[in-house]
């Protein structure tokens, strides 16, 4: 498995998720594609450097590609750890409203 000493998929998908800015990217390209001006914005002014390094390491691992308009989205791939996402979304929701 690439960028994994262990050989261990889910050691390497979690090394790639856990870099900052990892999982917004993500987030913000759900709903679709996204130029990176607009992109940069959603992601609170993220560092244009370090915005292009995710977004390239998202290219790399199959999870983002860009379309005719070089707008970044989500591959099949990308869409299937988005959605696989989703349940830690509805238990962070549960947990904030329990601090409400």
């Amino acid at each position: 498995m690439r960028n994994s000493s262990t050989g261990r998929p889910i050691m390497a998908a979690l090394d790639l998720l856990g870099r900052r800015w990892m999982l917004r990217v993500l987030w913000e390209l759900r709903d679709g594609p996204v130029g990176f001006r607009d992109l940069r914005e959603r992601c609170d002014r993220a560092s244009p450097t370090v915005l292009n390094t995710r977004l390239t390491e998202l290219k790399e691992s199959g999870i983002v590609t860009q379309d005719d308009a070089r707008a970044y989205l989500l591959t099949p791939l990308g869409r299937d750890l988005y959605q696989s996402l989703e349940p830690l979304q509805r238990w962070a929701d549960r947990w904030a409203d329990e601090f409400e």
